[in-house]
């Protein structure tokens, strides 16, 4: 039987590398199990993004001290966090990095130790935190562990046990969250948390992980870029293999179209890029590739549908101005030119421009699906280079990386306005008055954003029961923040019928913004039909450019 006494630094960095791995593999059925059949089910992918962030940091780090490493995992894990779960476990890390603080050897004692710190630290950054999530299935390792160093076990028996007990605690997730058993799935922060731990103790038997192996060369050569960063301009763009990031998603699949040719579409893109995503069905596919040749990407995924939502970033440029900003950054206090800005998170060309209007200095493009890190939220708090910022995420899952992107920003001082939709922060943004203080800003922008009435009109990505509502893939929804009111078949109908429920009659101004996938003319008419339904409200009609969202409606 294996026996494992304690663990090193260079034990612990293969752990993270191979967990980090493992996580990247499945983070699409990790994805999948969100509980809401809208498209914004991205756990696996952001908790994903967090851990290479850390395996960044971690990369250029060479030390056998267990201590050294986990601060490197906590700190590039604080600095990629995106959505509540990358949150989450960037906390999970850093309560672990601040239990291991000076701890050469790991053995099962401070295994156990860091665990139970781990949770403790997660626990406190979640205001009102629910059994049945991550966090239950981090406790319940955490719990394991002490069980076994209180009997005197060595750390691979630990780490055997912590495996199958936390696992029992995830199949027991939809007992304790209602809407996981309504769905009939799993918490997916909690699976892809025993992902990570899988891939640890992966790492411990020595298996190898052809994938863990291939992220590391992708993390080593990024580091080496940054190794090799100087004043000449041209080092790093030729540093930089692949210059382009393209971005699509595929709708209207043609007639023929199989599985088979997504999974082919896949194959083609790997043979002139990398860091390439392809997830989707028959009905929509969403597409991400690192190439030389951004045309050609486009070209091939013409080959399976229509193009929607194009976006193509040229990264060397990005990668020169990110050095440029850290180089200023790390030798020279931060120069504030004014004592207010603004960030906001928007999606859509539309509603950038709109808060654009609004006085809000950088709008970080993000939304569903497209979670920004804490570290881009800290960025773009930099360039508003004002001394006090406040920070509209716009997104529920977003409100936890812009609180920790203070962290990031301590000569700054940032005030995080909880908003949770567009409309949230429109109001925001409008109750805003130069000359009170601070504080009365930030309570009056809270509470604007909090007596708006959110609804917005999408469609289901998958089969679903909820809320005693059979919802059937490509459903169209309507929502009222986060509860599916309104189940049809057509947009301005669902549309319409949500207003219904929406509308009451203190109600005095109705704002539509309509998204990308919805014609001017549609709008139109939708418009002129909430103008005769609702004679004694004001009705804006708004290009919002919107993703995945026909609709989002402000009720006031």
């Amino acid at each position: 039987m294996t026996f494992l006494a304690y663990i090193d630094g260079r034990l612990l960095k293969d752990m993270v590398l191979s967990g980090a791995a493992l996580l990247e593999k499945n983070k699409q059925s990790i994805d999948a199990l969100n509980v809401f059949p809208v498209p914004d089910g991205d756990t696996g992918t952001n908790m994903s993004l967090t851990m290479v962030s850390a395996v960044k940091e971690l990369m250029g780090v060479d030390s056998a001290s267990a201590s050294v490493v986990a601060q490197a995992v906590a700190r590039g894990a604080l600095k990629g966090a995106r959505g509540n779960s990358g949150v989450i476990l960037s906390q999970l890390f850093r309560g672990f990095s601040k239990a291991l603080a000076g701890v050469e050897h790991i053995d099962s004692a401070a295994m156990a130790a860091a665990l139970q710190g781990s949770v403790e630290a997660a626990y406190k950054a979640v205001m009102k935190p629910k059994e049945g999530t991550m966090l239950t299935v981090a406790k319940a390792l955490a719990n394991s562990a002490q069980q076994d160093a209180q009997e005197g076990k060595d750390l691979y028996t630990l780490m055997e046990n912590l495996l199958t007990r936390g696992n029992e605690m995830l199949k027991r997730t939809p007992d304790m969250l209602p809407v996981l058993k309504q769905a009939g799935v799993v918490d997916a922060g909690g699976a892809g948390l025993l992902a990570i731990y899988l891939g640890f103790k992966m790492a411990i038997d020595g298996e190898e992980n052809i994938e863990g192996a291939q992220l590391m060369s992708r993390i080593t050569a990024l580091q080496d870029q940054n190794a090799q960063q100087n004043l000449q301009g041209q080092a790093e763009e030729e540093s930089i293999e692949f210059g382009y990031c393209t971005e699509t998603f595929i709708k209207q699949i043609k007639q023929g179209v199989t599985q088979e040719n997504i999974d082919k579409l896949r194959e083609k893109l790997s043979k002139i890029g990398d860091c390439v995503l392809v997830v989707g069905d028959l009905e929509m596919i969403k597409v991400h590739c690192h190439s030389n040749n951004p045309g050609k990407v486009l070209q091939y995924c013409l080959q399976l549908g229509e193009l929607s939502s194009i976006k193509v970033d040229n990264m060397r440029e990005q990668h020169r101005t990110l050095i440029q900003e850290a180089d200023t950054l790390q030798k020279e206090a931060p120069v504030f030119e004014k004592e207010v800005g603004f960030v906001a998170v928007a999606a859509g060309d539309g509603l950038a421009a709109l808060f654009k209007d609004l006085a809000v200095d950088e709008v970080v493009v993000g939304g569903q699906t497209m979670n920004p890190s804490a570290e881009d939220i800290a960025s773009a708090v930099c360039r508003t280079k004002a001394k006090t910022v406040y920070v509209l995420p716009n997104n529920k899952n977003i409100i936890m990386a812009a609180q920790q992107a203070k962290e990031l920003l301590e000569e700054y001082q940032v005030l995080v306005i909880p908003t949770k939709s567009i409309p949230q922060g429109v109001s925001a943004m409008i109750a805003y008055v130069p000359d009170v203080s601070l504080e009365e800003n930030e309570r009056r922008m809270t509470e604007a954003a909090q007596n708006v009435k959110t609804a917005s009109v999408t469609y289901a990505v998958r089969d679903s029961s909820f809320d005693g509502q059979e919802i059937h893939q490509n459903d169209i929804l309507g929502l009222q923040e986060s509860r599916v009111e309104v189940v049809g078949q057509d947009v301005e109908a669902v549309a319409l019928e949500l207003l219904q429920k929406t509308v009451n009659d203190g109600s005095e101004v109705i704002t539509i913004f309509y998204g990308q996938d919805v014609s001017q003319e549609q709008a139109q008419a939708l418009h002129d039909k909430v103008v005769a339904a609702y004679p004694s409200c004001d009705v804006d009609m708004l290009p919002g450019g919107q993703p995945l969202y026909f609709y989002l409606f402000s009720v006031e």
